[in-house]
């Protein structure tokens, strides 16, 4: 992965759905500005790992980030808006965990996050990580050498290292 802690997030546009269903597009550099958010880079809605560990760890220990002065956290994989609405709203994830498609790969390949996963039938996706981004600056980010685990970019060990 390229971007490392004390780099500035890039400028790229991720897709969700609204509460109509609609198509929504925002910039994740934006999002991160004036506050403190983590990032959830994962391979893919509705895989094992991801479904099993790293998302429902963040959804559990949301209230925890909260005192820890996170305001958002932003769960992004290599999917389209539909999936990751779907897929929030099978993890109950509610309002505590911005679903943002990456369709296109803009934003994996603008940090260098990008993963071919060919061999598994997946194409190119998301390594696994866990960032935090404070006013748009990375502070710290846990990549994790295998996508199948889920150890430095899980909830529990992230939230207190921070």
């Amino acid at each position: 992965m390229k971007i490392k802690t004390g780099d500035k997030l890039p400028s790229s546009e991720l897709f969700y759905l609204d509460e109509n269903n609609d198509v929504k597009k925002f910039d994740i550099l934006n999002l991160c500005k004036n506050n403190k958010t983590i990032i959830l880079g994962m391979p893919g809605a509705f895989t094992k790992t991801c479904s099993a560990l790293h998302l429902p760890g963040y959804i559990k220990n949301y209230e925890l980030a909260s005192q820890q002065g996170i305001s958002k956290i932003v769960c992004i994989a290599v999917n389209d808006p539909n999936v990751m609405k779907a897929w929030g709203e099978n993890q109950n994830a509610g309002n505590k965990i911005i679903m943002a498609g990456d369709p296109f790969l803009k934003f994996t390949k603008a940090i260098g996050a990008e993963i071919d996963k060919s061999s598994k039938g997946l194409g190119i996706r998301s390594n696994r990580y866990t960032m935090l981004v404070e006013n748009e600056v990375v502070k710290k980010v846990e990549v994790e050498k295998d996508t199948a685990t889920c150890e430095v970019s899980a909830a529990e060990n992230f939230l207190k290292s921070i």
